[in-house]
Protein backbone atom coordinates (compact mmCIF):
# COMPACT_ATOMS: atom_id res chain seq x y z
CA UNK A 1 0.00 0.00 0.00
CA UNK A 2 1.36 3.37 -1.01
CA UNK A 3 1.34 5.95 1.77
CA UNK A 4 0.76 9.54 0.71
CA UNK A 5 1.81 12.30 3.12
CA UNK A 6 1.10 16.03 2.99
CA UNK A 7 3.42 18.68 4.40
CA UNK A 8 1.27 21.82 4.53
CA UNK A 9 2.26 25.40 5.21
CA UNK A 10 2.36 28.93 3.94
CA UNK A 11 6.07 28.67 3.09
CA UNK A 12 6.50 32.43 2.61
CA UNK A 13 9.33 31.81 1.83
CA UNK A 14 10.37 28.16 1.98
CA UNK A 15 13.38 27.98 4.32
CA UNK A 16 16.19 25.46 4.63
CA UNK A 17 14.41 24.21 7.75
CA UNK A 18 11.32 23.46 5.66
CA UNK A 19 13.51 21.83 3.02
CA UNK A 20 15.17 19.67 5.69
CA UNK A 21 11.76 18.33 6.75
CA UNK A 22 10.72 17.84 3.10
CA UNK A 23 13.84 15.81 2.29
CA UNK A 24 13.52 13.66 5.40
CA UNK A 25 9.79 13.12 4.83
CA UNK A 26 10.38 12.22 1.18
CA UNK A 27 12.62 9.41 2.44
CA UNK A 28 9.82 8.04 4.64
CA UNK A 29 6.85 8.04 2.26
CA UNK A 30 6.20 6.86 -1.26
CA UNK A 31 4.69 10.23 -2.15
CA UNK A 32 4.94 13.60 -0.41
CA UNK A 33 2.76 16.54 -1.31
CA UNK A 34 4.03 19.94 -0.24
CA UNK A 35 0.75 21.82 0.05
CA UNK A 36 1.12 25.59 0.04
CA UNK A 37 -1.78 27.46 1.62
CA UNK A 38 -3.21 30.60 0.06
CA UNK A 39 -3.71 32.11 3.56
CA UNK A 40 -4.25 35.82 2.67
CA UNK A 41 -4.71 36.68 6.37
CA UNK A 42 -0.93 36.32 6.81
CA UNK A 43 -0.27 39.00 4.15
CA UNK A 44 2.36 36.96 2.33
CA UNK A 45 5.37 38.51 0.63
CA UNK A 46 4.95 36.14 -2.32
CA UNK A 47 1.80 35.24 -4.20
CA UNK A 48 0.60 31.66 -4.02
CA UNK A 49 1.84 31.06 -7.57
CA UNK A 50 5.30 32.45 -6.71
CA UNK A 51 5.53 30.28 -3.58
CA UNK A 52 4.54 27.17 -5.55
CA UNK A 53 7.13 27.97 -8.24
CA UNK A 54 9.91 28.59 -5.71
CA UNK A 55 9.11 25.41 -3.78
CA UNK A 56 8.85 23.36 -6.99
CA UNK A 57 12.30 24.56 -8.01
CA UNK A 58 13.75 23.84 -4.54
CA UNK A 59 12.38 20.27 -4.54
CA UNK A 60 13.03 19.44 -8.21
CA UNK A 61 15.65 16.82 -7.27
CA UNK A 62 13.13 14.86 -5.15
CA UNK A 63 11.15 12.69 -7.60
CA UNK A 64 8.43 11.65 -5.13
CA UNK A 65 7.65 15.23 -4.05
CA UNK A 66 4.84 17.23 -5.64
CA UNK A 67 4.15 20.89 -4.83
CA UNK A 68 0.59 22.23 -5.02
CA UNK A 69 -1.28 25.32 -3.87
CA UNK A 70 -4.54 25.04 -1.96
CA UNK A 71 -7.34 27.07 -0.43
CA UNK A 72 -9.47 24.55 1.43
CA UNK A 73 -9.61 22.65 4.67
CA UNK A 74 -6.53 20.48 5.06
CA UNK A 75 -8.66 17.45 5.97
CA UNK A 76 -10.54 17.85 2.67
CA UNK A 77 -7.30 18.25 0.70
CA UNK A 78 -5.95 15.06 2.28
CA UNK A 79 -9.10 13.19 1.33
CA UNK A 80 -8.93 14.46 -2.28
CA UNK A 81 -5.33 13.23 -2.61
CA UNK A 82 -5.87 10.02 -0.62
CA UNK A 83 -3.28 11.17 1.90
CA UNK A 84 -3.34 9.50 5.31
CA UNK A 85 -0.46 11.37 6.95
CA UNK A 86 0.12 15.03 7.72
CA UNK A 87 3.67 16.18 8.42
CA UNK A 88 4.03 19.12 10.78
CA UNK A 89 7.27 20.78 11.78
CA UNK A 90 7.69 21.80 15.41
CA UNK A 91 10.56 23.90 16.73
CA UNK A 92 9.36 24.59 20.25
CA UNK A 93 6.86 23.68 22.96
CA UNK A 94 4.59 26.54 21.85
CA UNK A 95 4.67 25.18 18.27
CA UNK A 96 3.77 21.72 19.59
CA UNK A 97 0.81 22.95 21.62
CA UNK A 98 -0.69 24.78 18.63
CA UNK A 99 0.06 21.89 16.24
CA UNK A 100 -1.48 19.36 18.63
CA UNK A 101 -4.74 21.32 18.58
CA UNK A 102 -4.69 21.39 14.77
CA UNK A 103 -3.96 17.65 14.64
CA UNK A 104 -6.94 16.91 16.87
CA UNK A 105 -9.22 19.10 14.75
CA UNK A 106 -7.98 17.49 11.53
CA UNK A 107 -8.52 14.00 12.94
CA UNK A 108 -12.04 14.97 13.95
CA UNK A 109 -12.71 16.14 10.37
CA UNK A 110 -10.94 13.16 8.77
CA UNK A 111 -10.54 10.17 11.14
CA UNK A 112 -8.18 8.40 8.69
CA UNK A 113 -5.64 11.24 8.92
CA UNK A 114 -2.65 10.85 11.24
CA UNK A 115 -0.32 13.73 12.10
CA UNK A 116 3.41 13.20 12.49
CA UNK A 117 5.45 15.90 14.20
CA UNK A 118 9.01 16.39 13.01
CA UNK A 119 11.66 18.59 14.54
CA UNK A 120 14.07 20.35 12.21
CA UNK A 121 17.80 19.73 12.15
CA UNK A 122 19.36 21.67 15.06
CA UNK A 123 20.99 24.07 12.57
CA UNK A 124 17.51 25.26 11.57
CA UNK A 125 15.66 25.09 14.91
CA UNK A 126 15.60 28.91 15.19
CA UNK A 127 14.60 29.50 11.58
CA UNK A 128 11.20 30.68 10.36
CA UNK A 129 9.89 32.45 7.28
CA UNK A 130 9.20 35.48 9.47
CA UNK A 131 12.86 35.64 10.55
CA UNK A 132 14.01 35.38 6.93
CA UNK A 133 11.77 38.30 5.92
CA UNK A 134 12.81 40.44 8.91
CA UNK A 135 16.51 39.89 8.31
CA UNK A 136 16.11 40.62 4.58
CA UNK A 137 13.94 43.69 5.27
CA UNK A 138 16.76 45.12 7.37
CA UNK A 139 19.39 44.23 4.76
CA UNK A 140 20.96 41.41 6.74
CA UNK A 141 22.31 38.29 5.09
CA UNK A 142 19.85 35.44 4.60
CA UNK A 143 22.54 33.23 3.10
CA UNK A 144 22.25 29.89 4.88
CA UNK A 145 18.55 30.44 5.63
CA UNK A 146 17.10 29.74 2.16
CA UNK A 147 18.25 28.34 -1.18
CA UNK A 148 20.16 30.73 -3.49
CA UNK A 149 17.14 31.03 -5.83
CA UNK A 150 14.82 31.88 -2.94
CA UNK A 151 17.39 34.31 -1.53
CA UNK A 152 17.45 36.09 -4.89
CA UNK A 153 13.63 36.21 -5.00
CA UNK A 154 13.36 37.55 -1.42
CA UNK A 155 15.96 40.24 -2.00
CA UNK A 156 14.30 41.23 -5.28
CA UNK A 157 10.98 41.75 -3.40
CA UNK A 158 12.61 44.04 -0.84
CA UNK A 159 14.67 45.99 -3.39
CA UNK A 160 11.55 46.48 -5.53
CA UNK A 161 9.78 48.24 -2.65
Amino acid sequence: MSVVAIYPGTFDPLTLGHLDIIKRSAGLFERLIVAIALNPSKKPLFSLEERVTLATHATANLPNVEVIGFDSLLAQLAEQHRATVLIRGVRSVSDFDYERQLAQANQQLNPLLETIFMTPNEHYAFLSSTIVKEVARHQGSIDGFVTPAIQHAVLAKFHAN
